[in-house]
């Protein structure tokens, strides 16, 4: 490629916050729940690339870009019947069988939404500000070309009230400097605010943490109808209560303890635990939800003496 900017480029992150930013100097996107992609395109050849520097284009056969010369940065997303993102589906599509992919290419095609252009023609536009690039983004999406491409330009809003209903029903929002320069690998210019969610969930088991004698995580179940179903785990418990954990579940052991199979997050490692009574709630903050479980591990926020273990219900996840 014969580009200003070439891959491996670090894309620009976002710092967490718990409030988004408010004023004139921002601008407001939706959160997407799908793959960070920069997309390098350079006459017909087109070369994506994720977050963390690795291809991603053999996975995604049906993104296709108009032949030109320009550098998108976006989200990778496949959406559902009801046009939420469905990040379990979009998982599947990294597959080493080429057959399976071009397969789901066709029952689950993903889209790409452009919300930076980071180099266009033979100029890279990295030092002009985000308004800037937006209205060259713009410009570029907005063509005849791209009419009849899988590629979308992200919508923005002027105010933090009109982002508001992202952090309610979205995965939360972003805040984009107008005035900021595109700083790769650096969490300058761009704030997120992911939506958290609360539930009450049972407690139906624990895992043994990396000390002796501590508790690494509870795990977690809700009832579908009569059937209780794990769906997830909370961590992040202090050193304090790690120990506490202990004595205080022994009571409520059922007597059943072993080890599972390897989850698709756990890094290969066997996850011992140890079944409890289905007795004890906790209420939990947690952000992301995939094929009915909880994607990351949730936050313990307090305990539930005063709530049945029966009210605990899976239709909690897609409220």
């Amino acid at each position: 490629m014969s580009l200003p900017l070439e891959p491996p480029l670090a894309p620009q992150l976002a710092l967490s916050r718990k409030e988004l930013p408010t004023g004139d100097d921002y601008c407001y996107e939706v959160k997407l729940d799908g793959f960070r992609c920069l997309a390098f395109v350079d006459g017909e050849e087109v070369f994506l690339q994720s977050r963390n520097g690795r291809p991603l284009g053999r996975y995604f056969p049906e993104l296709r870009f108009p032949p030109g010369r320009y550098v998108l940065d976006g989200e990778i997303v496949v959406r559902d019947a009801d046009g939420r993102e469905d990040f379990d589906a979009l998982g599947q599509r990294v597959h080493p069988a080429d057959s399976r992919v071009q397969r789901l290419s066709v029952e689950t095609p993903a889209v790409y939404v452009a919300f930076d252009l980071l180099a266009e023609g033979d100029e890279s536009l990295l030092e002009r500000s985000f308004a800037e690039r937006r209205a060259a983004l713009e410009a570029l999406i907005d063509g005849e070309r791209f009419a009849a491409a899988p590629v979308e330009l992200m919508d923005t809003v002027t105010s933090a009230e009109e982002a508001q209903p992202w952090l309610a029903h979205a995965e939360g929002a972003i805040a984009k400097e107008r005035t900021a320069h595109y700083r790769p690998g650096e969490r300058k210019g761009m704030v997120k605010v992911k939506r958290v969610r609360t539930i009450d969930a049972v407690v139906v088991g624990w895992r043994p943490g990396k000390e002796p004698e501590t508790v690494g995580a509870l795990i977690l179940g809700l009832y579908d109808g009569p059937e209780l179903r794990v769906v997830g785990h909370c961590s992040g418990l202090t050193a304090k209560e790690k120990r506490r954990l202990v004595g205080f579940l022994a009571p409520y052991e059922s007597g059943e303890r072993g080890s599972a199979d390897p989850s698709r997050w756990s890094a290969g490692k066997e996850l011992e635990w140890v079944a409890l009574r289905p007795e004890l709630v906790v209420e939990i903050d947690f952000d992301h939800v995939s094929a009915g479980r909880i994607r990351h591990g949730a936050k313990l926020r307090r305990w539930r003496d005063d709530k049945p273990p029966l009210q605990c219900t899976f239709d909690q996840l897609s409220s």
